[in-house]
């Protein structure tokens, strides 16, 4: 306790003397655009805490060097409601302040319609143009199909989670029957169909017994879906459902005492191994682009510093591209010696990371960052491979499946038009 409240102190002095150091400057600012209220505030408010670590780093080592010399960050939060008509409101409200840089991820319905009105602010107004930096919002098309020069998205995609999620579903003889539980929106679509077609690639012998979607957001008991789930015979589920519907729906399974597997996108967050319990060892699997327990000096490390900035165990949720997100873009600003969306989307292109653990790059003829993905599974902290518990549950996640960058990478069908 006391190494950790010196860490955060020290910290806080640091941001106290870059601040000072760089008052005269203008910061270039960020625009978070989230649900930071609604049914999926706390996915929100998890998303702030993670964007704004990558801030606070960039900003203790000197913020970015432009032109004109070095420059802080400074993160907008927007509040979208979890609404697209309200996010476009609040584009509107960036573009007016002149923000560049727009940050979004929760919902891939929200992030095309943000993309759509970006892509047509930036041709009406090319002195105000806007990049959107995407974090989460993972329907394949958005850089395949509908890709963008203005648009580069930070997470794996459905397609490239749902390899990974197949890998292991291959492997694991006593899934026979597959029930498919997903949000209706684009994203569980995607979802919904990438499971058939991993399924018949990898599984052909698995019968899929259900392939239902819910409203989003919406439903405050899951337990007639359970009630389905069981009558079917299913032995897994696969499900892309995140926030608030997650943590309901795997409540409501260990309530009706369902006893299948669940495989799953974000199993790993936000309260869900807690709503578990006991219930979810050694049957929910999640995958990710790193968690706690990856292994290795340099990602523990990276964790008990964001434990040491945010100690509170419901603050226990840290996603490790969101603070890539910045960490890029800001050596994108430093590359370019400017913070002009154009320059800074060239300079994006291409661009490699390696922290020491997470060796990854931003491909330029579609703008996916390629980055290694890690498949896992729950059980009791203690155990072989659970260092590390999730929100002070007791419970985390082990590795079953590591993916270096260069095994994840997908093909592409984009033909980007450039300025």
């Amino acid at each position: 306790m006391v190494a950790n409240w010196m860490r955060t102190a020290l910290f806080a002095l640091a941001m106290v003397s870059v601040t000072h150091a760089h008052a005269g400057g203008e910061p270039v600012r960020l625009a978070l655009i989230e649900g930071m209220s609604g049914p999926f505030a706390n996915a929100g408010a998890a998303v702030e805490r993670n964007l704004r670590l990558g801030v606070e780093r960039v900003n203790v080592a000197g913020g970015v060097k432009l032109a004109d010399g070095a420059h802080l960050l400074e993160l907008v939060v927007l509040d979208s409601k979890g609404s697209a008509e309200e996010a476009l409101v609040q584009l509107r409200a960036a573009a007016d302040q002149h923000i560049g840089y727009i940050l979004q991820g929760n919902s891939s319905a929200i992030a095309a319609a943000l993309l759509g009105a970006i892509e047509k602010q930036n041709a009406r107004e090319p002195d105000n143009r806007e990049l959107l930096l995407n974090y989460s919002a993972d329907d394949p098309a958005l850089t395949n199909a509908n890709c963008s020069f203005w648009h580069f998205r930070f997470d794996a995609h459905a397609g490239m989670r749902m390899d990974a999620l197949a890998d292991v579903i291959q492997r694991d003889r006593s899934v026979k029957k597959v029930w498919l539980l997903n949000q209706d929106y684009s994203f569980g679509h995607d979802v919904s169909t990438l499971a058939r077609e991993a399924l018949k690639a990898k599984r052909p012998d698995i019968a899929i017994v259900g392939d239902e979607f819910h409203p989003i957001g919406r439903v405050k008991d899951f337990a007639p879906y359970i009630a389905k789930i069981r009558a079917s015979g299913a032995d897994a589920v696969v499900t892309g459902n995140w926030g608030n519907d997650l943590t309901l729906l795997v409540k409501a399974a260990r309530e009706q005492g369902l006893d299948t597997k669940f495989y799953t996108f974000y199993g790993n967050s936000l309260g869900a191994p807690a709503a578990l319990g006991d219930a979810g060892v050694g049957r929910v699997v999640a995958v990710a682009d790193w968690h706690p327990n990856a292994g290795g000096p340099a990602s523990d490390a990276w964790y008990k510093a964001f434990r040491a900035r945010f100690p509170a165990a419901g603050d226990d949720y840290p996603v490790l591209r969101m603070e890539v997100l910045i960490e890029m873009v800001a050596s994108a600003m430093n590359s370019a010696a400017s913070a002009q969306p154009e320059a800074v989307a060239k300079a994006l292109e291409g661009r490699k990371f390696d922290n020491g653990f997470h060796a990854s790059w931003m491909r330029a003829e579609d703008h996916q960052f390629i980055q290694p993905l890690y498949v896992m599974e729950m059980d009791k902290a203690g155990t072989p491979g659970v260092r590390f518990d999730n929100e002070g549950s007791g419970y985390g996640f082990r590795t079953v499946l590591a993916l270096p960058a260069e095994r994840t990478v997908p093909s592409t069908v984009c033909h980007m038009k450039r300025p």
